[in-house]
């Protein structure tokens, strides 16, 4: 499965995208990255305080993390791009 990390999710991790394991639900995919990526933007924040104001999709479809993702293939971690 790919992640795809959109502005200031791509700047906590240092990366638009990596491969990573299987996962049960988006929540244990979410735990995972957060666990891995601890760097900070510019502005401070991590990837963990990034992740509680974004919208997911999972193969394109809005997702919570509360997810299955089995058969899963890409799942996007898209911030609040402006304005909240």
């Amino acid at each position: 499965m790919q992640i795809h990390y959109f502005a200031a999710a791509r700047a906590a991790t240092g990366t638009p995208c990596e491969d990573v394991g299987e996962f049960s639900t988006l929540e244990q995919l979410l735990i995972d990255a957060t666990s891995r990526h601890t760097g900070t933007t510019d502005s401070g924040q991590t990837l963990a305080d990034i992740v509680a104001r974004c919208t997911f999709l999972v193969d394109g479809t809005r997702s919570d993390p509360s997810t299955l993702l089995a058969g899963a293939s890409r799942v996007d971690v898209l911030p609040p791009f402006a304005g909240g």
